[in-house]
């Protein structure tokens, strides 16, 4: 992991994303959370390239909730998170940004040392691929609330996303979605393609699993979907939507009824 300046580590204390609402000012996390609460869809883009320039072009997407940004794999490198978000708020606008850090089957102790770092560095949630069972699930809560409540508590400003693509998630959906205190869940089509040898059936069949999860535990749902999918995905029950393509989200929004 590349080390911190002194001046950048205080810069990314101060770069956590705070909106006004009703003339408030609450975090991006509350807001993501308090559109969660309310049963609404929201909707989040992949970073794409991590640099300034990249992070104020996502700013010109206005109706968008969230950023996600990954650091799965690679250089665990916050500095230039930091610096894809400042190319947002010097854009005029900063959306709030979900982290994707390295499994916790990889280092467990890692994982928990990242999710902090992750965190003061600015980020509104966590998202922990590659989630097995109960036990991974009640780890990636604990890692988040290290940092303070996260939804569903009251008052929460933090999220924890955990992404099930592998058979043995698949396998344990029920307990990995139950587990108290996870915020959402989402199965990985991309690694489930590889899971089922590209079976198109059989990955749908998976992602049709961890939606029944969700539903029956009350747990918001994610999903990736581009122009094609994204009304029909938000019909079945989808409510965390990470767009493919830019152009998804006004499909996105009016499939699913958002105004605001």
């Amino acid at each position: 992991m590349r080390s911190m300046t002194p001046l950048l580590a205080a810069n990314m204390l101060l770069s956590i994303s705070v909106l006004t609402v009703n003339g408030q000012s609450v975090s991006g996390g509350q807001v993501l959370a308090s559109r969660l609460t309310d049963g609404q869809a929201i909707f989040g883009i992949f970073s794409g390239e991590k640099t300034a320039e990249q992070g104020a072009r996502v700013a010109g997407y206005a109706d968008l909730d969230f950023v996600f940004y990954s650091l799965e794999r690679g250089p665990f490198d916050l500095p230039q998170m930091q610096l894809y978000m400042d190319g947002m708020g010097n854009a005029g606008r900063t959306h709030p940004v979900v982290l994707r850090i390295p499994p916790i089957r990889d280092d467990r102790q890692g994982a928990h040392v990242r999710a902090g770092l992750g965190i003061d560095a600015g980020a509104v949630g966590l998202v922990f691929p590659h989630v097995e069972s109960r036990e991974d699930a009640e780890f990636a809560v604990a890692a988040v609330r290290t940092k303070g409540p996260s939804w569903p508590d009251a008052g929460a400003e933090l999220l924890s996303m955990l992404l099930i693509e592998d058979q043995v998630g698949i396998d344990n959906v029920r307990e990995i979605v139950s587990t108290a205190g996870v915020s959402m869940v989402s199965p990985g089509p991309g690694d489930l393609r590889q899971v089922y040898s590209g079976d198109a059936e059989k990955v749908e069949t998976a992602i049709q699993t961890v939606l029944a999860a969700c539903k029956e535990f009350g747990v918001p749902c994610g999903i990736t979907a581009g122009v094609d999918d994204i009304a029909e995905r938000i019909t079945q029950g989808f409510r965390v939507i990470i767009l493919t393509d830019s152009q998804a989200l006004a499909v996105g929004r009016r499939a699913a009824g958002r105004t605001n």
